[in-house]
């Protein structure tokens, strides 16, 4: 396990700039993700305490259970995203001066490609349930802030266009072509649902953002 969520905000930002491989694309779009999910909280809470409607209050509840759990699974998944290159990394350094060596090292940089193709993919999944999370609060969060459920639906959009340009550089070097499509059609159902959720979000949000004037 990785100490990165122990480190200052500044210090991420830092080692995520240096020439270090890791943080790289995947594990950055995950922590961006997180963010999103943070205002989703954020957002939850405060309006637990303004609803008066007690199904209304559940529904809230369960929002914010669901975005500490999703919170927590990407945690764990910036360390898979990061360990997952590292082992592509160490795949590429293994020897390859005899016919053994070099069939040994190229199995082993395929396995690591598609490990590390797996967990972009499982970040992307779970950012796609923040999305429909915040599909559920825009209609029912308190309106004073509801923006921020919006700023939840852009981050957490974007975090998915990003983490799956990790699976693309690594399908490009996989040979397996039947894995590859699966992949690729995997890639293009969550690339969907995520334009449209965040669509919806932000027509709701910007919705109920207008009608404050109008109060």
């Amino acid at each position: 396990m990785s100490d990165i969520y122990n480190k200052t905000l500044r210090e991420v930002i830092e080692l995520s700039a240096s020439s270090k491989p890791v943080p790289g694309g995947g594990s950055v779009s995950a922590i961006v993700a997180n963010f999103g999910l943070a205002m989703i909280a954020m957002v939850c809470r405060l309006t637990a305490g303004k609803i008066k409607e007690e199904e209304v209050g559940h529904q809230v509840n369960e929002i914010l259970d669901t975005a500490n759990n999703l919170i927590q699974q990407l945690e764990k998944l910036v360390d898979e995203d990061m360990s997952a290159f590292e082992n592509y990394i160490a795949a590429t350094r293994l020897p390859k001066n005899t016919d053994d060596e070099i069939k040994a090292r190229g199995e082993a940089i395929q396995n690591a490609l598609k490990s590390a193709t797996e967990t972009p993919l499982e970040i992307a999944r779970v950012c796609l349930e923040a999305l429909r999370i915040a599909a559920k609060l825009s209609t029912i969060g308190n309106k004073q802030v509801i923006s921020d459920v919006g700023v939840g639906a852009v981050a957490t959009e974007a975090a998915i266009s990003g983490v799956l340009l990790s699976a693309d550089i690594n399908t490009a070097m996989i040979k397996d072509k039947d894995y590859v499509q699966k992949i690729v059609a995997r890639k293009e159902m969550i690339q969907f649902e995520a334009r449209q959720l965040k669509a919806i979000v932000m027509t709701v949000v910007q919705e109920r953002i207008n009608s404050l004037y109008r109060e």
